[in-house]
C-alpha cells in the first residue's frame, strides 16, 4: 500500500465542526492538508521564497508601493511553471521531512527566514505544535492581494498584458512575410492604443470562443491573405518584367561575344577539339574510348550541331560531327551502327538522345481489368489490400493501372488466377481501342498471341459475337488458349494459319486487327539483343511480309458490313520501313481503302514525307507513340475503312473492249499479292551480301528499278 492511498484525505467534515475545531491545536503533523487548509498554507511558502533573495519588506506599505506589489504580483500566478514547482516542493517535504506544517505560527513577515530554517533543517530533531487560536487572527492582507488575481477584472487586465506582451515579441522570433512587410503597428500611437484596446476589450467581453470573435478573427485573416496575394502578384510582374530585361541584355552580351570569336571558334567549351577519322580508329584500336570521353563528345556534338553556324569548328562539316555523334551513341548505348544511324535519322539531334537515354529505362508496370469479371474499382480494392501501390493509368482508358510496387507478385496473385486482370503494356491498348470492336461482330486477330488484344476485343464484346484468335506459330497458340480460359472469353475461337492464306481459308470480318509481326524496335527496353541482331537484310525482309499480311487483311474485311468494314494495322515498331511505307503500298494497291481517324486521343501524327521519299497526305490521320514522350513501347497505329470495289463502266458500246479486258487484267491481279514488284529490290540486297562476302557477283538480269517504283521499296533497299 502506497504513502499516497495511506493517507489519502478523508471526506470533509460539516462547516460547523470545522469552525468549534479552528482552536484546538493540529493533531496531523504527516500526509496532506485539507482543503481548508492548502489556501492558508501554501501563499506563506510562495511568500517565503520571494524573501529569501530579498531584505524584508516593512509592514507599512502603503498607497502607490503596495499597487506596485499586487501588480507585480499578479503577472507570476498566471504561469504554470512556477505553479509545477510549488507543487514538487511540498511534496518533497512530506517525503522528506518530519512535519509538513507549520506556517500556523507565522504572524507577520519578520520571522519568516527564521521560520524557514526552522522548517527545513530542524524538522528531523523536533515536532512542531499546529497553529493555536483563530483563523482570523492571521495577517491575511497578503492573501487577499493574491485572491484578487482570480477576480474579474484583474483577469481583463492580465489578458491585455498578455496582448501586449505578446505584439513586441513577433519581431524578436523572425517571423515575416514573402515579401518581408513591416509591421504596420511598429510602436502603437495614442489613437492606435484607443483602437486595438477598444477592439480587445470586444473580443475580451464576448470570450476568445464566440462567433462574434470568430467572425472579426476570419474577416482579419481574409483580409491579410487578399493583401498578401497582392503583393504576391505585384513581385510576379516585375521579376517577369526584370527577366525580360535580363534575357536581352544576356541575348546582346552573347551576341557580342559570338561577334568577337568570330564565325565558330575552333575549339568548344573547356578546349574541345573534334577528333579525326583516324583518331577515331586509332581509339578503336586501343579498346575504344573512355566512357567520360564519350559523354562529354556527345554533349558537345549535339551543343554544336544545335546551332552550327556558331559552334562549328572552321574547315568541319556536319556530316563528321553528325558520324562521330552516331558512332559515340552507338558505342555508348550498345548499338550496332546500322541501328543507331537508322534511328537517328527519325528525330532531332536533342530528341534523339532523349529516345536513346529512354530505352536504357524500363516500361511502368501496367495491367489490364478483364471486365468480363470485375470492375476495376473493385480490382484497385482487392490489389490494394494485398499490398500493391497502383494508379489509373490515365483518361484514355477506363481499364488500365499502373502499378508502382507491390509486396507480393503481381503475376501469381489469386486475382490474377481467378482471370480479374492480364499484366500487359500499355501500348498493347491502343490498337483495340482504335478498332473498337462491337457486340455481336465477326473479329479477326491475325497475330493474335499471347491474347492480350484478343481477350481485351473479347471483353469489349462482352462475350458475343466471334473472335477469331490466328498465330501462324503453334506453338505460342498455347499460351492463347491458357489466358483466354482464364480470363473467361467464351467467345474465342484458336486457330494457327499463315495470316497470307486468310482470305482463302475464311473471310467475311466486320472488322480486323493486325499487330504485324516487326523488328521491335519500340520494345528495346525489353529486349535489348534488337540493338545488335538486326540488319538492313532484317528491314527489308519484315517491309516484305507486312506488305503481303497488310494486303491479305483488307481482303479478309467484308466491305458491306452495316457496323463495321475496319482494318486497324499496327507495330511495336518506330521505323518508317514498317509503318508509313507499308501503309502507303496499301493505299496504293488497294483504292478501295481509305485512312480515318484512330480516335485515340494523343500521340504524334505519322510522316506525310521522310528522307526525300513523299506518302499520301492522309497519313497525317495515323498515330506514332514514343517511350520518351508517352512512356510507353514504342508503337504505330494506322485504321483503315473498306469500302465496295468500284466497278468499271464502258463510256461507248463499241469500241471499249479493249478497256475492258484490261479492267479484266486489273481484277484479275487486285486480289493477288505481286511478288514480281519486289523480286529486284531482293536480287539487289542478295548482290550486296555477296560483295560484303567477297564472292563473284553475277551480272544483272534485269535493268535497276526506276526511282518512281523506289518510292515503294523501304529505305535501305534503295
Amino acid at each position: 500500500m502506497g504513502r499516497r492511498a495511506k493517507n489519502k484525505q478523508g471526506d470533509p467534515s460539516p462547516l460547523l465542526e470545522v469552525q468549534e475545531n479552528a482552536g484546538r491545536p493540529s493533531q496531523k503533523k504527516l500526509g496532506k492538508r485539507k482543503a481548508d487548509d492548502v489556501e492558508t498554507t501554501k501563499r506563506p511558502a510562495k511568500k517565503a521564497r520571494e524573501s529569501e533573495g530579498k531584505p524584508p519588506k516593512p509592514s507599512a506599505l502603503k498607497g502607490k508601493e503596495k499597487s506596485s506589489v499586487k501588480v507585480a504580483t499578479k503577472a507570476k500566478p498566471t504561469k504554470p511553471k512556477p505553479a509545477k514547482q510549488k507543487q514538487a516542493r511540498f511534496e518533497d517535504e512530506d517525503e522528506g521531512a518530519g512535519s509538513s506544517e507549520g506556517w500556523e505560527d507565522v504572524e507577520d513577515d519578520e520571522g519568516l527566514k527564521a521560520q524557514a530554517k526552522s522548517l527545513f533543517h530542524n524538522s528531523d530533531d523536533e515536532d512542531f505544535v499546529g497553529f493555536e487560536g483563530d483563523l482570523n487572527d492571521l495577517d491575511m492582507d497578503e492573501a487577499d492581494q493574491d485572491d484578487d488575481m482570480f477576480r474579474g477584472p484583474v483577469q481583463e487586465l492580465d489578458l491585455g498584458s498578455d496582448d501586449d506582451e505578446d505584439e513586441p515579441e513577433l519581431p524578436v522570433k523572425g517571423k515575416k512575410s514573402k515579401q518581408h512587410e513591416r509591421p504596420t503597428k511598429i510602436i502603437p500611437t495614442g489613437s492606435d492604443a484607443s483602437s486595438d484596446d477598444s477592439d480587445e476589450d470586444e473580443d475580451d467581453e464576448d470570450g476568445p470562443i464566440t462567433i462574434k470573435n470568430m467572425e472579426a478573427r476570419s474577416r482579419a485573416l481574409d483580409a491579410r491573405a487578399a493583401r498578401e496575394a497582392e503583393l504576391d502578384a505585384e513581385e510576379m510582374r516585375q521579376a517577369e518584367l526584370a527577366g525580360e530585361a535580363s534575357d536581352d541584355d544576356l541575348a546582346d552580351v552573347d551576341d557580342v561575344d559570338m561577334d568577337e570569336e568570330g564565325e565558330g571558334g575552333e575549339e568548344g567549351e573547356e578546349g574541345f577539339v573534334l577528333p579525326t577519322a583516324e583518331e577515331l580508329e586509332e581509339e578503336k584500336t586501343r579498346g575504344g574510348p573512355d566512357v567520360h570521353t564519350v559523354q562529354r563528345r556527345m554533349r558537345e556534338c549535339v551543343r554544336v550541331l544545335g546551332n552550327f553556324k556558331r559552334y562549328a569548328a572552321k574547315g568541319r562539316s556536319r556530316s563528321e560531327y553528325v558520324q562521330t555523334l552516331i558512332s559515340d551513341i552507338a558505342s555508348y548505348y550498345g548499338y550496332n551502327e546500322f541501328l543507331a544511324e537508322k534511328l537517328f535519322q527519325l528525330f532531332p539531334v536533342a530528341e534523339a538522345i532523349e529516345f536513346f537515354e529512354a530505352n536504357e529505362v524500363p516500361r511502368p508496370v501496367t495491367i489490364r481489368t478483364n471486365t468480363l469479371r470485375t470492375r476495376r474499382r473493385d480490382l484497385a480494392q482487392a490489389l490494394i489490400n494485398r499490398g500493391v501501390n497502383l494508379e489509373p493509368i490515365g483518361k484514355w482508358t477506363n481499364v488500365g493501372l499502373q502499378v508502382f510496387e507491390s509486396s507480393v507478385p503481381i503475376g501469381a496473385t489469386p486475382e490474377y488466377l481467378a482471370g480479374h486482370y492480364m499484366l500487359q503494356a500499355a501500348s498493347s491498348f491502343l490498337p483495340v481501342i482504335a478498332l473498337a470492336p462491337q457486340p455481336g461482330e465477326r473479329v479477326l486477330d491475325m497475330a493474335s498471341a499471347p491474347g492480350g488484344k484478343t481477350t481485351h476485343m473479347a471483353a469489349l464484346m462482352q462475350n458475343t459475337g466471334v473472335v477469331f484468335a490466328n498465330d501462324a506459330n503453334k506453338a505460342r497458340t498455347k499460351s492463347l488458349t491458357a489466358n483466354v480460359h482464364r480470363l473467361g472469353c467464351k467467345n474465342v475461337v484458336v486457330c494457327s494459319y499463315d495470316g497470307r492464306e486468310f482470305p482463302k481459308v475464311i473471310g467475311g470480318f466486320d472488322r480486323v486487327l493486325l499487330d504485324a509481326p516487326c523488328s521491335g524496335t519500340g520494345v528495346i527496353s525489353k529486349d535489348a539483343s534488337v540493338k545488335t541482331n538486326k540488319s538492313e537484310r532484317d528491314f527489308t525482309l519484315l517491309s516484305h511480309l507486312q506488305k503481303q499480311l497488310i494486303l491479305c487483311a483488307i481482303d479478309s474485311v467484308q466491305a458491306d458490313s452495316k457496323t463495321g468494314g475496319y482494318l486497324v494495322y499496327s507495330t511495336c515498331s518506330v521505323t518508317v520501313d514498317e509503318n508509313e511505307a507499308v501503309v502507303d503500298y496499301a493505299l496504293r494497291k488497294r483504292p478501295n481503302v481509305k485512312l480515318v481517324d484512330t480516335g485515340l486521343e494523343f500521340g504524334r501524327p505519322g510522316f506525310t514525307s521522310y528522307r526525300g521519299k513523299t506518302f499520301s497526305d492522309k497519313l497525317s490521320l495515323t498515330r506514332r507513340f514514343y517511350p520518351h514522350v508517352h512512356n510507353m513501347d514504342g508503337f504505330y497505329v494506322a485504321k483503315f475503312k473498306v469500302e465496295r470495289r468500284m466497278k468499271v463502266k464502258p463510256t461507248a458500246a463499241k469500241g471499249a473492249e479493249a478497256d475492258g479486258e484490261e479492267a479484266a487484267a486489273e481484277g484479275a491481279s487486285f486480289a493477288a499479292f505481286d511478288e514480281s514488284e519486289d523480286k529486284p529490290y531482293l536480287e539487289e540486297m542478295k548482290r550486296k551480301r555477296m560483295k560484303q562476302k567477297g564472292l563473284k557477283v553475277p551480272p544483272r538480269t534485269k535493268p535497276a528499278p526506276a526511282a518512281g517504283e523506289g518510292a515503294a521499296a523501304p529505305e535501305g533497299a534503295a
